[in-house]
């Protein structure tokens, strides 16, 4: 009924260090006596006490926030821009191995980027073009972290923040692109109502009977309205006639 004796002891330290468990989503890359051996994983691991050693890697997809990159387009306005990029270790041994630290290096490596390709494009193709920008980031950043064994999936372009004198400009020249398209459709809505109405006229002129149907119709809508007072036009070929026999009687007389 004695304690542990040393023997049991050494053999739990020993389990201890030699057993290890890796998730789902973590590979180690085992170093023995400084050599890279394999990379293992998920589940149980036995590994040499005191001459393997072990690096976990996980290969979920990393969302990385690129900090803001004061940048200067090409038709030289200065401008922030901030972008969020995600990735995912594919090659665990050259993540470890290759670089010294992954996640740094990319976050480096993203923000060199950002600001190169933007300072290549004009500050109107920055704000309409995002997603041309965005595919060509990831096919630069892609490129570059392969030897790290590193996918780049995507890179998204977050936020682009003008100057305050920019911001106004802008809003002036929005302004006016507004004022310019309202004038244009109110110009095209009278011309097509002109032609309909010298289409209207030379119907008439055709058919005069069209005049008398026409007169008829705006009576029913004006006896339609609550009106105290009406007022009647008379077409001036129901009232020929009677002038006709006026100036006939006064001729006589």
């Amino acid at each position: 009924m004695g304690g542990l004796t040393p023997v049991v002891v050494l053999a739990i330290l020993f389990l201890i260090a030699a057993l290890k468990v890796l998730r789902e989503y973590e590979r180690g890359v085992i170093f023995r006596l400084g050599r890279v051996i394999k990379a293992k994983g998920p589940g149980l691991i036995i590994l040499i006490p005191l001459i393997d050693r072990i690096v976990k890697v996980s290969l979920r997809t990393v969302a990385m926030d690129v900090a803001p990159q004061d940048v200067i387009t090409r038709d030289n306005v200065s401008v922030k821009v901030n972008a969020v990029i995600y990735f995912r270790v594919m090659e665990p041994i050259k993540a470890v191995v290759q670089v010294e630290d992954y996640l740094y290096a990319t976050s480096q490596l993203a923000q060199t980027t950002l600001r190169s390709v933007c300072g290549q494009v004009e500050l109107d193709e920055l704000l309409s073009e995002r997603d041309k920008i965005n595919n060509q980031l990831q096919e630069i950043l892609d490129t570059h972290t392969d030897a790290w064994g590193i996918k780049v999936s995507t890179v998204e372009v977050k936020h682009i923040d003008l100057p305050a004198e920019m911001q106004r400009a802008m809003a002036a020249q929005a302004e006016a692109e507004r004022e310019r398209r309202a004038k244009i459709i109110n110009a095209e809505g009278e011309f097509q109502a002109a032609e309909r109405l010298a289409q209207a006229a030379e119907i008439i002129a055709k058919h005069p009977q069209a005049l008398q149907l026409r007169y008829l119709q705006t009576l029913r809508e004006v006896a339609a309205e609550n009106n105290s007072t009406t007022l009647f036009p008379l077409p001036i070929d129901m009232i020929r006639p009677f002038l006709k026999d006026l100036a006939g009687k006064a001729e006589n007389e």
